[in-house]
């Protein structure tokens, strides 16, 4: 491959404002308001390199027949901004992107809601910051000068460098972020093309990988400085949910099911992650190395998931104190199975 491209953040985040003075004009030309058909809801949406997410997991154990939903993707995303300026100019029906990015996209204007959290961090499963065995790179201040590469800004992994800089004191600008899709990641760091790695949650599979293939340490996590969190969410047009609420109340229901069936079945979810990724033409060997989706119980959210991040962008000058609460962003009114969880 070629020279990643290198780009250096300044201020507030180029992916952001980019799609948050994109989404008014796009959403004005939106294709279509609803994929309603005569056999059922289509929801189109966009897949991601090495990521199996819950509802096509819930189709591949053919669960949406019942409900009568089916599910095409439209191509491969790089990451949740790419994703939501498709949603905005109605390429797709749903869109998985990071909290920040939703939260930018809704107060640049987008009519748009998260219905149901696409993964998790905790203890367990989480996004790795990786640098080289030998790197000379041990504490955040080795990081000045230095670079990261991420899937894509305005992200979680860059929202993540961000709050892990700004704990130790270090302005997000001493640092370089290099956008690279996650099946490269390990060729850039073991060339030098970047000092630090950053492999999602979601892209557990490459991090399994890397590990297997040694010499490499983990500088930190998110899990380090998030703690337990929702990692991303899906997230529909209000249109497209108040036109098909009943189908959209299933998907989200059944897509919880099937992140719960995986953590039960972890090994059974591996096989079916596997013959996935080798439908689509990944490779399916790497489904050895998936941790499940991090999520809590049924898939749901808590408040501090959304407002963690609603208090990093008011403390950022990108929201007015009291400019969104979390329900304004996702809620658990979709999901079914909400109910049981309750005391």
């Amino acid at each position: 491959m070629g020279q990643p491209h290198f780009t250096r953040r300044a201020g507030l985040l180029a992916g952001s404002m980019a799609l948050a003075s994109a989404w008014p004009g796009i959403t004005a030309n939106r294709a279509r308001a609803a994929a309603e058909k005569g056999d059922g809801v289509v929801v189109r949406y966009l897949s991601t390199r090495g990521d199996v997410t819950t509802y096509e997991l819930a189709e591949a154990l053919g669960w949406f027949k019942d409900a009568n939903i089916k599910i095409e993707s439209q191509g491969y995303s790089q990451g949740g901004p790419e994703s939501l300026v498709a949603l905005a100019s109605g390429s797709v029906d749903l869109a998985g992107a990071a909290t920040p990015a939703i939260i930018n996209a809704i107060t640049a204007g987008a009519k748009i809601q998260g219905i149901m959290p696409d993964g998790g961090v905790n203890k367990d499963i989480n996004s790795k910051f990786f640098v080289l065995a030998d790197s000379d790179i041990h504490s955040p201040k080795d990081l000045e000068g230095k670079s990261i590469a991420v899937n894509t800004l305005g992200a979680h992994l860059d929202y993540t460098v961000r709050e892990y800089l700004r704990d130790h004191g270090i302005s997000s600008d001493a640092v370089n972020l290099i956008t690279v899709p996650g099946p490269q990641l390990e060729q850039i760091l073991r060339h030098k093309q970047a000092d630090v790695v950053a492999v999602g949650a979601w892209q557990s599979v490459f991090a399994g990988k890397i590990e297997q293939d040694g010499g490499i340490r983990v500088l930190f996590t998110d899990y380090d400085v998030l703690g337990t969190i929702v990692l991303g969410t899906d997230a529909m047009e209000k249109s497209f949910i108040a036109k098909n609420t009943e189908a959209v109340r299933d998907f989200v229901t059944t897509s919880a099911r099937a992140a719960d069936w995986s953590t039960q079945h972890l090994q059974d979810a591996r096989q079916l992650v596997a013959s996935i990724l080798k439908k689509r033409g990944d490779n399916p060997e790497l489904a050895q190395y998936w941790p499940g989706y991090g999520l809590r119980q049924h898939a749901l959210y808590t408040p501090h998931d959304t407002q963690f991040w609603i208090d990093v962008l008011v403390r950022a000058g990108r929201l007015k104190p009291g400019q969104l609460t979390a329900n304004d962003v996702d809620a658990n009114a979709y999901n079914g199975l909400a109910k049981l969880a309750q005391k």
